[in-house]
């Protein structure tokens, strides 16, 4: 059976979007919902490892910067 997807994507006003297994995928959508919307590992807040708006910059400007990022953050998860 496979794993369920990592990264959850929330929009601005908290309403859950998507799971998508690769972060990249993830940055994508968060670039899509603007400032506000946050990638997550599960889906309490406290579980929020990117808040697209109060990053150094845009999700949309690097997808690699994203992935780099959330390592940093949480390196126990990959």
């Amino acid at each position: 059976m496979a794993a369920s997807p990592k990264y959850k994507i929330y929009n601005n006003d908290n309403e859950y979007i998507a799971s998508v297994k690769h972060i990249e995928d993830a940055a994508i959508l968060v670039s899509a919902n603007g400032n506000g919307a946050t990638i997550r590992i599960g889906h309490a807040k406290r579980d929020i490892v990117w808040l697209e708006g109060q990053e150094k910059m845009p999700a949309s400007e690097s997808y690699d910067f994203v992935g780099e990022t959330i390592s940093d953050r949480k390196p126990y998860w990959f």
